[in-house]
């Protein structure tokens, strides 16, 4: 009888451990555990490696948006680079590299060869008070053969001359091929030439040279800005070449 009693006993303590049981395996089995949850991440990272190569990273370089003012199109980054100033600059010349470096402004700009080719004959010629050769040149020697060869115009040989034979203009309505006048020795005594961006070329003391017209020792100095109109026999001039 003790041995029934205590088999009935052993069955239902087996049943209480094996229900004890399932529910801890069962809150096991929802966690992931750290090496699982290690792949996982390595898994992801591998993924992201995969979609950032190949096709779509060469996709992603091949167009572009731009924006304009009549609205937005799709153009290819190649589109760009032609879009801007191709042939122009492809066919500048040393000339125009040299005088838009010492202009600060673009090669494009320098258009007037024939002026620009008679200033760089000249450039660098030392000065010489009454001189009009290249072996010394006073500022209104200069000019006067400037204009002499680079426009055909004929101006007198005195600076105060150059200046009656001029019209008086403002200095926002400056153009390549004016005349700015300054009193550096008493009355009209110094002449050079406008070329553009603020600088004009001109025989000063330390020779021929570009400067701006805003250094302020020829602020100081300014008279005024004459343009060539009428010659003395009155016919209109053209400073255009």
């Amino acid at each position: 009888m003790s041995r029934m009693i205590f088999a009935a006993f052993a069955v239902t303590t087996f049943l209480v451990s094996c229900s004890g049981i399932k529910p801890l395996s069962t809150t096991t089995s929802s966690k992931q555990t750290p090496s699982q949850s290690n792949s996982d991440n390595k898994k992801e990272v591998k993924f992201l490696d995969i979609s950032s190569s190949g096709d779509a990273s060469l996709e992603a370089k091949e167009v572009k948006k731009e924006v304009h003012t009549s609205g937005t199109r799709s153009v290819r980054s190649d589109d760009i680079s032609r879009d801007s100033k191709p042939v122009e600059i492809e066919k500048a010349s040393a000339l125009q590299f040299k005088y838009a470096l010492l202009l600060n402004t673009e090669v494009e700009q320098i258009q007037n060869i024939q002026l620009y080719q008679n200033i760089d004959d000249w450039y660098g010629t030392r000065y010489k008070l009454g001189g009009t050769t290249k072996d010394g040149i006073d500022c209104s020697a200069f000019v006067q053969t400037v204009f002499l060869s680079a426009f055909a115009v004929t101006l007198p040989r005195m600076a105060k001359d150059q200046y009656k034979v001029t019209r008086r203009i403002s200095r926002t309505e400056l153009q390549e091929g004016d005349l700015l006048f300054f009193n550096t020795r008493g009355g009209v005594s110094h002449v050079g030439i406008y070329l553009q961006n603020n600088k004009f070329v001109h025989a000063s003391v330390s020779g021929v040279m570009i400067s701006d017209m805003f250094e302020p020792y020829y602020v100081k100095h300014f008279i005024a800005a004459g343009r060539v109109t009428k010659m003395n026999n009155n016919s209109s001039v053209s400073l255009k070449p």
